[in-house]
């Protein structure tokens, strides 16, 4: 990481969940965000999609399970997408992430 990324934001994408919303379509072991909705959309693409369009923005880190990690290289892939990703070692919700302070 440069000096120059310090001063950028680094957005953060939580990417987990356990797969109810959408049942039956998704599952623990594939979730909502991870269901094609058509037209080569999922929801976790159409979010690393509207990240990559922000200007000035620093390296975006994804936070997933393990579980998940393929799920989101993939997509990163597909959407010629940059990330870090950072693996929850357990399901934590969404308040610890939120101070989540990027790291040199």
């Amino acid at each position: 990481m440069s000096l120059k990324d310090i001063d950028m934001l680094h957005p953060v994408i939580l990417c987990g969940g356990s797969g109810t919303r959408l049942w039956p379509l998704s599952r623990d072991m594939y979730p909502k965000q991870f269901v094609d909705l058509g037209d080569d959309r999922t929801l976790f693409k159409d979010t690393v999609r509207r990240v990559a369009s922000l200007p000035d923005i620093g390296v975006p880190f994804i936070v997933c399970n393990e579980t998940h990690r393929f799920y989101v290289s993939a997509s990163l892939l597909e959407c010629g997408m940059q990330c870090r990703i950072l693996l929850e070692p357990a399901p934590r919700n969404t308040a610890p992430n939120r101070r989540l302070p990027p790291s040199p």
